[in-house]
């Protein structure tokens, strides 16, 4: 079985693959002074819950945009699971798909990998929105191409800094307002950043597809994307499992150049 690991900035998620679909996945938060023991921990108790163990698992890859934890990642793989993970990034790792911006070595695994599942499943010209720490905007060509994006602040980091630099604006959840207009302070700051937030996708949206000059399917994905996929018309398809499913995809483009080239 394969572990698919997708280390984001707020959560890491841990995926079993059988051969055949998904058969666990897991969300754990993000510390980077986690150790790989720390991670074996969490893990076997996770992977008890659906009568697995380590000896089931014997391969790995990993996707992170922390740099800070991927060495304990690695150690976990390699100690534990006793097997050494692909790591997307490494230069031996093929992604199946060209990469065409000024630095394709600054773009974050997670697009890359959200890249490859999106032209995978999808026809034609892509808009990828994953909806995380950050919200990108990654627009990948009709033969698969990443062609570049847009990143902006997650609605829940807007929310935190809304809180942190104003003095008398509280913490609030995010969440669906009925009424655009507020009767109150937290009604107004919900409203302000929900439907602040719909305007911002919708409009950009709208920019990338009106520069692109075509047809254009837009995804979904990411852990918020399903508190905004159905107040908006703009995002056609909602992907929980994009990311994931990118890593299983790299995994067996991969796994038969990898075992040619073991000693």
């Amino acid at each position: 079985m394969l572990l698919a690991i997708d280390a984001g900035n707020t959560n890491i998620v841990f995926a079993v693959h059988d051969g055949f679909g998904i058969r666990a996945e897991w969300r754990a938060m993000t510390k980077t002074a986690r150790t790989a023991d720390e991670y074996a921990v969490i893990l076997r108790q996770l992977f008890e819950t659906e009568k697995l163990s380590f000896q089931d698992i014997d391969a790995a890859i990993i996707a992170t945009v922390v740099p800070a934890i991927l060495f304990d990642l690695r150690q976990l793989c390699r100690h534990y699971l006793k097997c050494e993970p692909l790591v997307v990034g490494d230069p031996e790792v093929d992604l199946g798909i060209s990469v065409r911006i000024d630095r394709p070595e600054a773009v974050g695994a997670d697009r890359l990998v959200n890249a490859v599942a999106a032209h995978e499943r999808y026809p034609g010209a892509l808009i990828v929105v994953d909806f995380g720490t950050a919200t990108t905007f990654d627009v990948i060509s009709e033969n698969g191409d990443y062609q570049g994006g847009v990143i902006a602040p997650g609605v829940n980091l807007s929310a935190e800094a809304l809180h942190q630099a104003a003095a008398m604006l509280p913490r609030v959840a995010i969440q669906r307002t009925q009424s655009v207009i507020g009767k109150d302070t937290v009604p107004a700051m919900q409203s302000g950043l929900y439907w602040g937030y719909v305007g911002l996708i919708e409009g950009l949206i709208g920019r990338i597809k009106a520069e692109y000059g075509k047809a254009m399917t837009v995804i979904g994905t990411g852990g918020l994307a399903n508190l905004f996929h159905k107040q908006t018309s703009v995002i056609d398809h909602l992907d929980p499992d994009l990311t994931i499913r990118g890593l299983i995809l790299i995994y067996d483009r991969n796994a038969g150049k990898r075992e040619r080239s073991a000693p």
